[in-house]
Formats: structure tokens, sequence, C-alpha cells
């Protein structure tokens, strides 16, 4: 967003940038609008569309749908759910191309999917937990808010002897992580050995609501009625 002139200036002189590399045949093939975006790309950030975008894009998904063929949909951070055969085409193009790639292992548990947590004795949480943290709680925890995350809270704050974990730590909203300072609010980590990650929020109003970090892409399941079906069709 931005004041009505300056954006009808940008426009315009965007609109003239790729006329301009239409009318010399620098397009490279792409439409008008498709230049436009990538000179304000280029002219936005000193980078070059063409030698990759220097940014991390977060992918989950579980190794069985990457390397396996399989249908479990994963998750693109700040997007959400992806089917699995569109992920494993974005993994592949990325591959193919000039854009340096890594592939992280965040491995869950093949039950519940929950992931498996890290512990630091630092006060503010380091780099790598935080990144776990995102990848874990995707939005703001606060029940019914879904705001993209800004802070990486304690949960049971560090003047109360909280402890700098995963398991201690919910990622939130700036809005939401200051309100929750405030007098009436407590806040309380569920322990659950196997499930997702939990914690109780209390309001001033003295309700209670249980904010649970939604669940991962992890590997398709069969039921035991299904197993036995199968087993029976084989040896049939």
């Amino acid at each position: 967003l931005m004041p009505m002139e300056q954006a009808v200036c940008l426009h315009a002189t965007l609109g003239r940038g790729a006329d301009s590399l239409i009318a010399t045949g620098d397009s490279g093939g792409r439409t008008r609008n498709q230049l436009m975006v990538d000179l304000l790309f280029d002219r936005g950030t000193g980078a070059s569309v063409a030698n990759g975008v220097p940014v991390a894009v977060n992918l989950v998904i579980s190794d069985e749908a990457l390397l396996a063929g399989e249908n479990e949909a994963a998750d693109l951070a700040e997007f959400g759910p992806v089917p699995a055969g569109i992920a494993r085409k974005l993994v592949a193009d990325a591959l193919d191309s000039d854009t340096a790639v890594t592939l992280r292992n965040v491995y869950s548990c093949p039950v519940s999917g929950s992931l498996t947590a890290m512990e630091s004795q630092a006060r503010t949480f380091p780099k790598s937990l935080a990144k776990l943290i995102d990848l874990r709680d995707r939005t703001c925890r606060t029940p019914w808010c879904d705001a993209p995350i800004r802070h990486h809270d304690h949960i049971l704050s560090r003047r109360k002897k909280g402890a700098t974990t995963a398991h201690n730590g919910a990622g939130l909203c700036a809005a939401c992580n200051y309100a929750k300072e405030g007098d009436g609010w407590t806040a309380r980590p569920v322990r659950r050995h196997g499930r997702t990650h939990l914690f109780d929020l209390g309001t001033p109003t003295g309700h209670h609501y249980r904010s649970a970090a939604p669940r991962l892409p992890s590997a398709a399941r069969r039921s035991e009625i299904e197993a036995i079906l199968i087993a029976h069709l084989r040896a049939s």
C-alpha cells in the first residue's frame, strides 16, 4: 500500500521500462506485466531475477510424499497446504535452476506428527530453535488469531523460570504477545508425550483455551481393518 500519486508514478516508470525492453527485443519472451514485476524486483533488491531469488522458502513435506510418491499434502510456510505433486515439482524445479537449494531434515513423531524438541540455555530463542517453532506453529498460536508469526514467546515466562525450549515456546503475532503480558493473562505448556504441542491460555475473564499446533505432513496411515483387507487381497 502506498499513496496513489506514488503508485501511479511507479507503475508508469515500470511500464516505460518494460516497453523499452520489448522494443529492443530484450524481453526474453516475457509479457509486459512479467517484465514490470521483474524490473520492480531488480530495482527494489539490487539482485537480478535471472540470478535466482536469495530467499528461504520453507516447504514442509514428508519423506514418503517427496521420495515415494505418496499423496500427503505438503505445507508451504505463510501460504498453506500444497498438493504433494505440486510440492515435488517445486523441489525439482528448484534443483534444476541456478538457485541454491538446501534440504533440512526435521524429524517428527510417526504417530502424532509433532516435531522433535530442541533445547537451549539462551534467554532468547536461537535461530534454529526459532525456525523449528515457525515450522511447527505456522501462524500465531493464540486461538482464532492466525496472523503471521512475529515473536517467539516463552509460554511460561523467563521471570517464572520458563525454559527456552520448543515445549515452552510458541509463535505469536506482535499484538498477541504484548497482550499476553497484561494483567490477568496466564499461559502454561501442557506436557503430552508423543502428541502435538499444546498450551493452555487463560484470559482476564477467567476463561481458559487450549492451543494445539497444527498437524504436520506425515506418511499415509492405514487402519488395522485396511491392513487386514490388504493382506487378504494379496493372499488371494
